[in-house]
């Protein structure tokens, strides 16, 4: 049966069967599926109101539209789906130990620890693994995600035990469930003066639909008002029975900050490993596994850490990590030192990569180069056809509320950069589930890790985006490329504020009383020491003018190393001044702050009242 001809050529039509398409599909790659001229389903889309090239990626409702029209169904393939198909057509099975039962040896549990936002998360991991984290987390709220394993003695017995770091509170949802996904077990940290709160339930959740035994750390018992008891009670509604009452969960009373019974904590870790889990893998089949964090390292290229869940990866292997790929240079372990080999459950720093993959992405280990280079390659184009058909138009967030009032935009575009590969995709995900009603959806053109580059400020100019700097700044020329041709770029070390700022321009409800206007930058040209006023920077100004007394932060190879710092002293050569202009050299005295380095730029700025519209 056909439907009736579109320019003199008729179209096939269906009886409702089903046509897969991967996403950011095109009407080429539809018109191959059903066996039809491309340009006749160009000129459907016209009649029904689109234009659409044959070769342009479209979105999901367009390829719906267009099948209902031509009684066809259309199924997009997932990214899950998609990857197995790509995988199996080189002949490689991913997720399955290789070999028989004699294969496979016992290897750690995988550990994520959960629960509410300042019930102690981060100072039981600080206690576990006995570093500092927190004193690097803006506003004490863990940012970043890694992995590190530790060893416990058990009946006389060592026993390794693998913690994926991934923050608290409910901002990272993604990050937290991805975490759940790659975890054997989870530790639900709940404050005994606080009891089962909110994000306590939500990460319980998260643990239940991971299908991953629970064990229940209960913190704070040495604080006033502490009440072990009334959280197992709490608990217990939500399906979580201690053993002393009959149930199967496994209950420890600690104190992260005095760490009491941090040992009784690990031992009910491995005791509900060997009780409810059978945690063996193959460590002599090539390795695979899940990349937990990433990052851009100066000198050292893209860093990513790896958690290997079956085979073992060593030191000169072909690995491909989401769509990046390359030759394992070296591998460092959770301490900093060279290793040449890591088995099941190990988690490791990989250096040799081609670029920064993302938080959560799976590698594999491969016989070629060649091989690794058509993998990446594919899901690189993948992704990227997927990321064309979301694309459409620019806007600040000071105007939104008008704009979208005109009926001019009915969409936010936003660019996200940050320091991190965990980081950006948790703000992602926070910013896509921002509930604003219907009048304006909410899509990101394009993320990724390093500073904000002028291809950034590109991509915003030609689709009307917002970009979002987290714990970065603006590289080289892009921050006058972005004031010259009017980007709206924003910058956030803290999640939270970046989410409360963007829903409040989608609320209409924006009005900045304070704006962050740039005084000057000034490059460190060499480090000078002194007994009394610390670490002095012998500085050229770059830009501007730098102010005594003025705010100023310090960014180094395009990150935001500190913040809130204040130029307490400012000389030009013996004499002490109250301001250096552009092009001159002087000292500069940061207070108390000495972690100085040459090539560190001093960006000054102060803090200007804008009137309100």
């Amino acid at each position: 049966m056909q439907a009736p001809s579109v320019g003199g050529v008729m179209l096939p039509r269906g009886n409702g069967e089903a046509i897969r398409l991967s996403r950011g599909a095109s009407l080429t790659d539809f018109a191959e599926k059903i066996n039809a001229n491309p340009a006749s389903l160009v000129a459907v889309m016209m009649n029904l109101g689109e234009m659409v090239t044959a070769t342009q990626s479209v979105s999901d409702e367009t390829l719906q539209l267009l099948a209902g029209e031509m009684n066809y169904t259309v199924q997009i393939v997932s990214p899950e789906e998609e990857d197995r198909e790509l995988l199996e057509s080189f002949d490689i099975e991913f997720g399955e130990d290789e070999g028989g039962e004699e294969d496979l040896v016992v290897r750690p549990p995988v550990v994520t620890v959960m629960g509410h936002v300042d019930h102690g998360k981060t100072r039981l991991l600080d206690a576990i693994r006995k570093t500092n984290v927190i004193a690097g987390e803006a506003g004490g709220i863990t940012q970043h995600i890694g992995a590190y394993q530790v060893a416990t003695e058990v009946n006389d017995e060592e026993r390794k035990i693998t913690f994926i770091d991934t923050p608290g509170h409910e901002a990272f949802t993604a990050m937290r469930a991805r975490g759940a996904r790659s975890t054997d077990i989870a530790i639900l940290v709940v404050a005994a003066n606080d009891g089962v709160m909110p994000q306590t339930v939500e990460a319980l959740n998260h643990a239940k639909a991971a299908d991953v035994p629970i064990v229940v750390a209960v913190n704070k018992i040495d604080v006033e008002g502490a009440d072990p008891t009334k959280v197992r009670g709490q608990l217990t509604e939500y399906g979580l029975v201690a053993e002393e009452y009959g149930g199967d969960t496994m209950f420890v009373d600690i104190s992260a900050k005095q760490g009491l019974h941090i040992d009784s904590l690990l031992e009910a870790v491995i005791l509900t490993a060997d009780a409810s889990l059978d945690l063996r893998a193959n460590p002599h089949q090539d390795a695979q596994g899940i990349s937990i964090e990433s990052r851009l390292d100066r000198g050292r290229g893209a860093v990513s850490t790896v958690l290997v869940q079956r085979g073992t990866l060593r030191v000169g292997d072909t690995m491909v990590v989401g769509d990046a790929y390359g030759r394992v240079r070296a591998m460092l372990d959770d301490n900093g030192n060279n290793v040449a080999e890591a088995g099941p459950s190990t988690p490791v720093q990989v250096l040799g990569l081609t670029n920064v993959p993302g938080a959560g992405d799976n590698f594999l280990v491969v016989d070629e180069d060649r091989t690794a280079r058509q993998i990446a390659e594919k899901r690189a184009a993948r992704e990227r056809n997927a990321a064309f058909a979301k694309r459409t138009r620019r806007v600040s967030l000071e105007d939104l509320d008008k704009v979208l009032k005109a009926g001019e935009v009915q969409q936010l575009n936003l660019i996200i950069k940050g320091d991190a590969s965990g980081s950006v995709e948790a703000l992602e995900s926070s910013l896509l589930q921002l509930d604003v009603g219907e009048e304006v959806d909410i899509r990101v053109l394009h993320r990724g890790v390093g500073a904000v580059t002028e291809s950034d400020i590109d991509l915003a100019m030609g689709s009307d985006a917002i970009v979002i700097g987290f714990n970065v700044r603006a590289a080289g020329r892009a921050a006058q490329m972005a004031e010259r041709e009017g980007v709206d770029v924003r910058y956030y070390s803290v999640i939270y504020q970046a989410i409360e700022e963007i829903e409040a321009a989608l609320k209409g409800m924006l009005k900045p009383e304070y704006e962050e206007v740039e005084l000057g930058t000034a490059e460190i040209r060499e480090v000078f020491k002194s007994s009394k006023l610390g670490n002095i920077a012998g500085v050229l100004i770059r830009s501007g003018e730098v102010k005594r007394n003025t705010k100023a932060r310090l960014v180094r190879d395009g990150k935001v190393i500190a913040e809130n710092l204040n130029i307490e002293g400012l000389r030009r050569f013996k004499d002490d001044v109250t301001e250096i202009r552009e092009g001159y050299e002087g000292g500069i005295n940061l207070g108390n702050f000495n972690d100085i380095k040459v090539d560190d730029v001093i960006a000054t700025y102060e803090m200007r009242e804008k009137p309100r519209v």
